[in-house]
């Protein structure tokens, strides 16, 4: 797999032992990879954009823009045109992306199923591929799908790999890095990946803290706090899936999960479910009304505490059953008869952006995040 780079690698928290916004003490390669990154940020989010309109942006001077985008057009990530000036004034230079000028390749993983994209530098899927897993061989799988996603798209600046698992590991990380078509990927959870494709490419604002459930197998929730992901000492904030819910007092991924859903409606239509076709039955009706009743819990306890501007639900379901989730929570929200409290306080919830919740999305953000673009924490 051939790599583009504007600079020297990003170094993880986990390597650095300091938070990824800091920008004190760094080196002056790493100044000048920032600064690159802060540039081709701001054109992203708000271009086209003139050399002003990028100092305005970004506080950077005037040679020094000039400098980075002469960089940047050299590696074929921006491009030029001239903008005419209102009312026949003079006219000015403006600079936009080529999403074409970089590619990266995103896996979701989960334990019998998973999931391949290809996107541009603007997060336009190019490519998908859906395919097995075989848990005893999660690393030759994940390497043969890359590697064919890959080899399709041989003509493309395909610039890494980001897996999206709950439960990779380092050593399977350095398998695939000992395998010479595939580099070693970047990885994150599944809730974290779904965040960052909101935060960069979805509708998500990047201010203050936004909240994800993802419903799979098991249920899932993950925090965006200012933009930063939030995992919690121990990586395990946002696993609501164990939490006793409901007036039954029952461990939520016995009623969300899939496991649940597959029971309740059967195998041909649960398959037909997550072929993306949408249908409606009264068995169907009945796991919307009982997950809504166990899922408002821990929806309570986010709004309690981290008091989220949203709280999204995403997964592998048709966006019309996901929509009618938040249309039951909207009913449960509102009923005393099993909780004597009303919770108007509770954040507004909606779909998330993406099929699937965005998870193989932000998945394949990872390189770009590590390379190109500004992590969360300094966007």
């Amino acid at each position: 797999m051939r790599y583009l780079r504007s600079g020297p690698r990003r170094l993880h928290t986990q390597e650095t032992g300091v938070p990824r916004a800091k920008t004190v003490g760094l080196r002056s390669g790493e100044i000048a990879d920032r600064n690159i990154r802060v540039i081709l940020e701001a054109i992203r989010r708000h271009g086209p954009l003139t050399r002003t309109e990028l100092g305005r942006h970004s506080g950077l001077t005037g040679p020094g823009i000039t400098n980075i985008l002469r960089r940047l057009a050299e590696e074929k990530l921006v491009t030029s045109n001239r903008r005419n000036g209102l009312g026949g004034g003079a006219t000015a230079t403006e600079f936009a992306l080529r999403p074409e000028g970089a590619f990266s390749v995103g896996v979701k993983l989960r334990q019998r199923r998973g999931e391949i994209v290809l996107i541009d530098l603007s997060g336009q899927v190019h490519d998908r591929v859906y395919f097995d897993v075989d848990p005893a061989d999660r690393v030759g799988v994940v390497h043969a799908v890359a590697r064919d996603m890959v080899d399709r798209h041989a003509a493309l600046p395909i610039i890494g790999l980001g897996i999206a698992a709950k439960d990779w590991t380092e050593d399977e990380s350095d398998a695939i890095a000992a395998m010479s078509t595939v580099a070693r990927p970047y990885v994150e959870n599944e809730c974290t990946a779904s965040l960052l494709a909101e935060r960069t490419v979805g509708s998500a604002m990047p201010k203050g803290c936004l909240a994800m459930i993802i419903i799979d197998d098991d249920v899932q929730a993950g925090f965006l706090v200012r933009g930063v992901p939030y995992s919690g000492v121990h990586g395990r904030a946002g696993s609501i899936g164990e939490m006793l819910t409901g007036p039954d007092n029952v461990q939520l991924n016995t009623v969300v999960g899939f496991h649940s859903l597959r029971s309740r409606i059967g195998d041909e239509d649960f398959a037909r479910l997550l072929d993306g076709e949408e249908f409606s039955c009264p068995l169907l009706s009945q796991w919307i009304r009982e997950a809504a009743g166990h899922l408002l819990d821990p929806i309570i306890a986010m709004a309690g505490f981290l008091a989220p501007s949203v709280v999204m639900i995403g997964g592998d379901l048709p966006q019309g059953v996901i929509e009618a989730l938040i249309h039951q929570l909207s009913i449960e929200r509102r009923d005393t008869s099993t909780r004597p409290l009303l919770t108007p306080w509770i954040s507004p919830m909606k779909p998330a952006s993406f099929s699937g919740g965005g998870v193989a999305l932000g998945a394949a953000l990872l390189p770009f995040l590590n390379t190109l673009l500004l992590p969360p924490a300094s966007a």
